[in-house]
């Protein structure tokens, strides 16, 4: 049976993938990356690999996708295949940067009462932004991974990371979603063009939230690949 490894986006948990569980026994045995408390992301793709088995499919998402890549390069004789969804290989600007920093700093000063109802509005479909059940699970999710892990993952260094892409030699899908709002498909165009003889999907009436908003078109894409893959 095919190991797959999957990896979650910021502030995110298990449950972000609940909604595929039921189908995730097509895709193999399923394995759920702990980042530990790694500050880089060389650091937690070292965590991942720590507790992965063997060999192993790898699906990342946004976040989860920085580390996907890095664990591509660190031991790609270990990943059979790799699905970044919800991702991207550009870095942070010297503004944004600032702008986490003071968040981080403020973080640590303060209560944690997780993510912003704005920020998790941002993050869905326009015609989902007021969708209270997918809101409180967005939110819910965050507080659980909690402060300590909101401060280490903020401050994570994304630099840009284009000139790597040539180096990632396994067979690449790259999941888009066509209204996500924090990354766009050209994002998604970059990866594909950048990483030898990668595939692009494209997620219709989605937001950034893929896994949680449209669970079975996304669970039909990666499983028809890996299975084309595998042939």
């Amino acid at each position: 049976m095919r190991n797959v490894v999957f990896l979650p986006g910021f502030m995110c948990d298990e449950d972000l993938w609940a909604d595929i569980r039921p189908g995730i026994i097509g895709l193999g045995q399923p394995y759920f990356g702990d980042y530990g408390t790694g500050e880089t992301f060389a650091e937690m793709a070292t965590s991942v690999l720590k507790s992965a088995p063997a060999r192993f499919s790898l699906i990342g998402f946004s976040m989860g996708g920085y580390v996907a890549r890095e664990i591509a390069l660190q031991a790609p004789e270990r990943v059979e295949a790799l699905v970044l969804i919800g991702t991207s290989a550009r870095g942070d600007g010297p503004e944004k940067t600032l702008q986490k920093e003071g968040l981080a700093k403020l973080t640590r000063r303060s209560s944690f009462r997780g993510l912003s109802r704005l920020a998790c509005k941002t993050s869905l479909h326009p015609e989902r932004m007021d969708n209270d059940h997918l809101l409180d699970r967005v939110q819910a999710m965050a507080l659980r991974v909690g402060k300590d892990a909101f401060i280490r993952q903020l401050l994570l260094f994304r630099r840009d990371s284009h000139e790597n892409l040539k180096d990632i030699q396994n067979p690449t899908l790259v999941v888009a979603a066509r209204q996500d709002q924090l990354r766009s498909i050209e994002e998604a165009n970059e990866l594909v063009t950048g990483i030898p003889d990668a595939k692009l999907a494209v997620i219709e009436n989605c937001g950034h939230m893929i896994p949680m908003e449209q669970p079975g078109p996304l669970l039909e894409v990666i499983s028809e690949w890996l299975d084309r893959e595998r042939d």
